[in-house]
């Protein structure tokens, strides 16, 4: 079974940003007083993963949307041109 691309972005996106918040809370006890301050540092090594490494599957998530976006027009200029 093939996984949709854009729920495989997503889940690895949210890893992105999960995996270095708990390793910031685990391993830096002063992350867990200023808790913001460790989501405000995840979220940029999540954005700086997702861009160095994410390319492809946000490659083919975006594919996946323009293929469903110009079917959806091309079969209604389809029906269109029937009943004409």
């Amino acid at each position: 079974m093939k996984l949709p691309p854009l729920l495989v972005y997503t889940v690895l996106r949210l890893l992105a940003f999960i995996v270095p918040l708990a390793i910031m809370w685990l391993f830096f006890p002063i992350f867990r007083e200023f808790w913001w301050l460790a989501a405000l540092f995840s979220a940029l090594i999540g954005m700086s993963i997702s861009l160095l490494f994410l390319r492809a599957p946000l490659s083919n998530a975006s594919r996946q949307i323009y293929e469903k976006r110009n079917r959806a027009t091309s079969d209604e200029d389809v029906e269109d041109a029937a009943s004409d």
